[in-house]
């Protein structure tokens, strides 16, 4: 007899965070921990997601010799995200998949918002234009101290670090900071999850938060 949950109404959960908070590996974390529990479950990431977003994903985060403004990385992003809203999240969401993205439209206010400083009434009209009233059932925001995590992201990826990696603990801390801001603001949709503890603790505590919004559902 099969497990999986009747034709329903999606939910979408992202992971938001800053590099070396283990956003990847935890996203698998979740992906399984749903289908354990009867989800149909679709991750996915972003920038990227489809096979032309993905493409402009390497635009995005090589380091190439040509400068790349705030302003075009911001518009690179939510073009990324056009394509991704279309093709997988929303048609995901329509077939009562529960969908897991790791990183979305708060990773842009904050670091293209807080980080580079792109304006943010600039950032909320492009994220109307492109998905309009969708946002995540519930955001993950994993944090901890930038040095932290960027000795993490730094050991993992070397002289391969892409261009956000390889920018400054300054930026990161204004990144962060606007991260946190965003939690103070909707803290009913983010719920900030300590990335430094051990990951036993870190899973737990997705699990605990996973299963709050199952009971929500009426699926506990």
């Amino acid at each position: 007899m099969s497990t999986r949950v009747p034709a329903r109404a999606g939910k979408f959960i992202t992971l938001e965070g800053i590099e070396g908070a283990g956003k990847s590996t935890l996203a698998q974390f979740m992906s399984a921990w749903l289908g354990r529990h009867g989800f149909t479950v679709r991750l996915t990431r972003e920038p990227g997601g489809t096979p032309l977003a993905e493409r402009v994903r390497q635009i995005v985060l090589e380091r190439g010799a040509e400068p790349v403004s705030p302003l075009t990385e911001t518009l690179l992003m939510f073009a990324a995200r056009a394509l991704h809203v279309q093709n997988v999240i929303r048609p995901a969401l329509a077939r009562g998949e529960w969908v897991v993205c790791d990183r979305f439209t708060d990773a842009t206010r904050a670091y293209q918002g807080s980080g580079r400083g792109v304006d943010a009434a600039l950032i909320d009209a492009l994220a109307l234009a492109v998905h309009g009233d969708l946002k995540p059932d519930c955001t993950l925001l994993l944090d901890l101290p930038v040095r932290v995590g960027l000795a993490r992201a730094r050991t993992r990826q070397g002289a391969t670090a892409d261009r956000f990696e390889a920018e400054t603990v300054g930026f990161f801390e204004k990144v962060r900071e606007g991260y946190l801001a965003l939690a103070r603001r909707e803290p009913q949709r983010l719920r900030i999850i300590d990335a430094a503890a051990p990951l036993s603790e870190v899973e737990q505590r997705i699990a605990q938060a996973l299963g709050e919004l199952q009971a929500r559902e009426g699926r506990a």
